[in-house]
C-alpha cells in the first residue's frame, strides 16, 4: 500500500533512522566484495604456480568474478527496488561469504573459476543495494557526501586489496585470501541486523523482464569471452570471433527488446539524460585504467623486479591511500563547485599517471612509482564520485537500485574489459619485440613458433628458459623477457593514457543531478 510522505526522498520509516549508522552498516559488505575484485592481483602467482594455470586461466579468475557481478548486477538492483533492498544485502552477504569459503577450498582451476563467478552473482546483491539504502537515507543535501565516503571506501578497499593479498600470501597461503571474507560477513550480518532501517520497496508493483535478464547476461559474457580469449587464441580465431558476434548481436536483441517490453529491465528513457549517460562511460573508463594497471603492475614488480607479493603491496599503498582519502574530499568538493571541471581534471590527472607508468623500466624506484599511484589514485578518486553522482543524482528513486547496479555494472565491465584489452595489447607487443629483444641481448632470434610459446608466460614477466644452458645464456634471456614485457606494458599503459585524455573531454559535458524521487512503499 502507498503512503504519501512530503519528502519522496526519505521513506517514512527510514528516515527516523540515522543515515550514517545506515553507512557503517553497509561498509562492511561494500569493502568485501570490494577487496575481491583485486586481491587475487597479488595471489595470481601463487595461484598459478600451485594449479600450473596459462595466463588467459588466471584472467579468468579475475574476469570470472567480474563478469559474475557486472551481469547480475543490474538485475540484482531491480530485485532490490522490487523487494527492498535490506533484504537483497543480506541475501548477497550471507552468500558471498559462503561461495568464499568454497573457493578456498577448492582443489582446480575449473572449480575456482565457476566458484569465482558464482561469488560474484552474490556480490552483485550487495552494492546496488547498499547504494540503494544510502540513497532512501540521506537527504538530497547530503547525499553527495554519502557517495564519496561510499565511494572512497569502494576505492580504498579495491586498492587495498593488493596489500592485504601480500600480506596473506606471504604468512599463510593464497588460500587465506577467501578465507578471510568469511568472518567479515559474519560481521556484516551482525552490523546490519542492528542499524539497518526497516525493509522497503520503491518499485513493489513492477515485474521482471526474464528475456532482458536472459540477453543482457549471455551478452555480456560473450563479449568478454571474446576479449579473454583472444590473446590466447588470436582475434581471427572463429571462437573469439564467434563470440564477439554472437554478444554483440545479443546487446542488440536486447536494445531493441527493451524499447518494446512494457516494463523493461533498463528502461532506455534513462539515458535521455546526457550526464547519466556519460557518467556511466566515465565509470567504465576509470575502472579500465585502475584495474587493469593493477593487473599487469603485480607482474611487473614481482617478475621484474623480483618483490615479494607484501612487498608488492606495499609498493602500491600510495593508491590505496589516495583512493581511500581522496573520495570523501572529492565529494565536498563537487559539492560546493559541481562536478564537470573536477571530473575533467581527475581524468588529465589519471592520462599523466598513466603515461608514466608507460615509462617505467626495470631500475625505477619505489619513489616515483610512489608519485605516480598519488596521481593516479588523485584522479580516479574524483571521477569515481563524480561519475557516481552524475549516474545516481540523475536517476528517479524507483529504479535507484537499477541506476546503482549500472553504476556497478560498468565499474565491473571496465574492470574486465582493462585487464582483457590492456593484456591483449600487451601480449601483441610483446610478441612483436621478442624477436628484436633476444637479438639485443646476443641471443638467436625465436621462431614464430617459439615466439607463440612464449608469450603466455613473458606476458606474466617470467622468461622462458631452456633447460641446461649455461648462467650467462639464462640471466640474457630473462633481460630481453623482461625487455619484452615492459615494452608491451608500456604500450598499453599508453594506449590507456590517450583513452583518458577522450574521457576528459567527456566530463565536461556532466552536470549535476537533481536527484528526481519517487514514491515509496514499506512492505
Amino acid at each position: 500500500m502507498s503512503l504519501p510522505t512530503t519528502d519522496a526522498h526519505v521513506p517514512p520509516r527510514a528516515s527516523k533512522a540515522n543515515p550514517w549508522a545506515t553507512l557503517v552498516a553497509i561498509s562492511f559488505g561494500v569493502m568485501m566484495v570490494a577487496v575481491d575484485g583485486t586481491i587475487v592481483a597479488v595471489a595470481n602467482p601463487a595461484i598459478g604456480a600451485s594449479l600450473g594455470t596459462t595466463l588467459a586461466e588466471l584472467q579468468w579468475v579475475t574476469h570470472g568474478y567480474l563478469l559474475g557481478l557486472a551481469v547480475f548486477l543490474i538485475t540484482s538492483g531491480k530485485f532490490g527496488d522490487r523487494f527492498g533492498h535490506r533484504r537483497v544485502y543480506f541475501i548477497g552477504v550471507i552468500g558471498f561469504g559462503l561461495t568464499s569459503l568454497a573457493i578456498g577450498l577448492s582443489q582446480g582451476i575449473p572449480a575456482l573459476i565457476g566458484l569465482r563467478i558464482l561469488q560474484g552473482a552474490f556480490g552483485s546483491a550487495i552494492i546496488p543495494s547498499a547504494l540503494g539504502l544510502l540513497r532512501m537515507s540521506f537527504p538530497k543535501e547530503k547525499l553527495n557526501r554519502a557517495i564519496g565516503v561510499f565511494s572512497g571506501l569502494i576505492g580504498a578497499s579495491t586498492a587495498a586489496g593488493p596489500i592485504a593479498g601480500g600480506v596473506l600470501v606471504s604468512a599463510v597461503n593464497w588460500q587465506a585470501v577467501f578465507f578471510v571474507n568469511v568472518p567479515i560477513a559474519v560481521l556484516a550480518v551482525t552490523l546490519g541486523l542492528r542499524l539497518l532501517p526497516a525493509n522497503h520497496a520503491v518499485d513493489p508493483d513492477s515485474r521482471f523482464d526474464v528475456v532482458g535478464i536472459l540477453l543482457l547476461s549471455l551478452a555480456m559474457f560473450g563479449v568478454v569471452f571474446a576479449l579473454v580469449s583472444a590473446p590466447e587464441e588470436g582475434w581471427t580465431h572463429p571462437m573469439t570471433l564467434g563470440s564477439a558476434a554472437t554478444g554483440l548481436v545479443l546487446a542488440a536483441v536486447f536494445v531493441w527488446w527493451q524499447s518494446r517490453v512494457r516494463e523493461p529491465l533498463l528502461p532506455l528513457s534513462i539515458f535521455r539524460s546526457a550526464s547519466l549517460s556519460i557518467g556511466t562511460i566515465l565509470i567504465l573508463l576509470m575502472a579500465l585504467a585502475m584495474f587493469g594497471s593493477m593487473f599487469f603492475l603485480t607482474f611487473y614488480f614481482q617478475g621484474v623486479q623480483g618483490l615479494t607479493p607484501l612487498e608488492t603491496g606495499l609498493r602500491i599503498m600510495p593508491l590505496s591511500v589516495m583512493l581511500a582519502f581522496g573520495p570523501p574530499v572529492a565529494g565536498r568538493v563537487i559539492e560546493r563547485f559541481g562536478i564537470r571541471v573536477p571530473a575533467a581534471l581527475g581524468l588529465l590527472a589519471t592520462a599523466v599517471a598513466l603515461f608514466g607508468m608507460s615509462l617505467v623500466d626495470a631500475d625505477t624506484g619505489p619513489v616515483m612509482t610512489g608519485l605516480l599511484f598519488l596521481l593516479l589514485g588523485g584522479g580516479l578518486g574524483v571521477v569515481m564520485v563524480a561519475a557516481t553522482d552524475a549516474i545516481v543524482g540523475n536517476a528517479p528513486m524507483r529504479l535507484s537500485g537499477v541506476a546503482g547496479g549500472m553504476q556497478q555494472a560498468a565499474m565491473q565491465l571496465g574492470g574486465s574489459l582493462g585487464t582483457a584489452v590492456l593484456g591483449a595489447l600487451l601480449g601483441g607487443r610483446v610478441a612483436a619485440t621478442l624477436p628484436d629483444r633476444f637479438v639485443e641481448a646476443g641471443l638467436p632470434a625465436p621462431s614464430g613458433g617459439e615466439i607463440e610459446g612464449m608469450r603466455s608466460q613473458v606476458s606474466q614477466a617470467v622468461p622462458v628458459i631452456p633447460d641446461g644452458v649455461s648462467a650467462d645464456v639464462a640471466a640474457a634471456t630473462a633481460s630481453a623477457s623482461h625487455a619484452a614485457f615492459l615494452d608491451g606494458m608500456g604500450f598499453a599503459f599508453t594506449v590507456g593514457a590517450a583513452v583518458a585524455l577522450v574521457a576528459a573531454g567527456l566530463a565536461l559535458f556532466l552536470s549535476r543531478g537533481e536527484t528526481a524521487n519517487g514514491p515509496v512503499v514499506h512492505v
